[in-house]
């Protein structure tokens, strides 16, 4: 995630931000140039202090601050990028139902940011009636005994469940002690079921079959029958050698989604490592230097961010244990899961460039999209 700076004072400013502590000005992210921006009011809506001739208005959601996005002055939606995708939130009559809606949000907006960057596919319901990307935010239900059952977090054709309650600290801490796994947050569930998404519409939508089996294995095993063996029997002997987490071991399709998972949370923090200068050169051992140098959003391929990743996130997990917390990043990167993650970049590379491709043949006459 890149570091801004107000347009009116010059102070760094962050992603979530909604105002300058500075000077006060109020921030918005514009997702048209993909930037934190000041903002001064103008009528009916909000003028862009470094670009006065762009007026925008911020997202509907941004009346109960659960969204600082904007979008453009003129437009006919009432919601953002992001919003616009949502058909079931939280319960907004409770301060509790709110709150999960605002880290859920915030979670979401990192989501997107990602998936604007690369210009992901991301069509809504109008545009894919069938499989368009949309998100439910379930509250768990309570019985009449007063026992609870737990909305499950999944996906299914374009639906992303997602459980509010995730959002609990608590409960989340929970759920991720008795699942026994070493990570478990908001954002990863977002990434996580948003790769099932993406493996729709860039390998089963593109018939890209053959490349996927090669790196993944083969889909068409029973899932139901996996996930059964999972949760009953545990993950496969020596999993570490093959996979990014336990549960990748589970079914093809797990694992291309953790590995996707994992290949937007690589390549997010490795741009946040390059926006605050992080570069690691420990004294007595080059071999684990590393300075983010390239912009992630473009790497050349995945041993590059490999290759920038690794000490940086050894290096992170040693600060968390010398501060009594457990490690950032508790995964490894093997040779066989760089090798995904290699499928995955050139998927999402050579998809999204064949788009741009279509856009720009479809409306030549279009000003290029600004890009950071």
């Amino acid at each position: 995630m890149r570091l801004y700076a107000c347009d009116h004072c010059g102070l760094p400013v962050h992603f979530d931000n909604r105002s300058c502590v500075n000077c006060g000005h109020r921030l918005g992210f514009v997702p048209e140039v993909m930037a934190m921006h000041a903002l001064e009011p103008s009528d009916d809506a909000w003028r862009v202090v470094a670009d006065p001739g762009r007026q925008v208005r911020f997202c509907a959601n941004a009346e109960l601050d659960i969204c600082n996005w904007t979008l453009p002055a003129g437009s006919q939606n009432s919601f953002c990028p992001a919003c616009s995708h949502n058909r079931l939130v939280p319960n907004i009559d409770t301060a509790e139902g709110v709150e999960r809606w605002r880290r859920i949000s915030q979670a979401q907006r990192h989501l997107f940011y990602s998936f604007l960057r690369w210009n992901l596919p991301h069509p809504d319901r109008n545009e894919d009636p069938e499989g368009g990307l949309v998100f439910d935010f379930l509250e768990d239900t309570i019985n009449p005994d007063g026992t609870i059952v737990p909305a499950m977090t999944g996906h299914e054709e374009g639906v992303i469940v997602i459980r509010a309650a995730e959002a609990d600290d608590v409960t989340r801490e929970l759920t991720r002690t008795m699942m026994n796994e070493p990570y478990r947050t908001l954002l990863g569930h977002f990434r996580h079921e948003a790769g099932h998404f993406i493996w729709n519409k860039l390998v089963r939508d593109r018939d890209r079959f053959a490349p996927f089996r090669d790196a993944f294995g083969d889909e068409r095993e029973d899932y139901a029958a996996a996930l059964q063996r999972h949760y009953e029997n545990g993950p496969v002997a020596g999993w570490q050698n093959d996979f990014i987490s336990a549960y990748a071991s589970t079914h093809p399709w797990e694992d291309f989604a953790e590995c996707f998972a994992h290949y937007l949370h690589i390549v997010d923090t490795l741009e946040t490592a390059r926006s605050f200068g992080i570069a690691i050169d420990p004294k007595g051992h080059d071999e684990m230097a590393t300075e983010v140098t390239f912009n992630p959003y473009a790497a050349r391929n995945a041993e590059q961010l490999a290759n920038a990743w690794i000490p940086l996130s050894v290096a992170l997990n040693s600060i968390h244990r010398s501060m009594g917390q457990p490690d950032l990043y508790p995964f490894v990167l093997s040779p066989v899961v760089v090798a995904k993650l290699e499928f995955i970049h050139a998927l999402i590379h050579t998809a999204t460039a064949k788009d741009s491709q279509v856009e720009k043949a479809a409306a030549p006459s279009l000003a290029p999209v600004k890009t950071v």
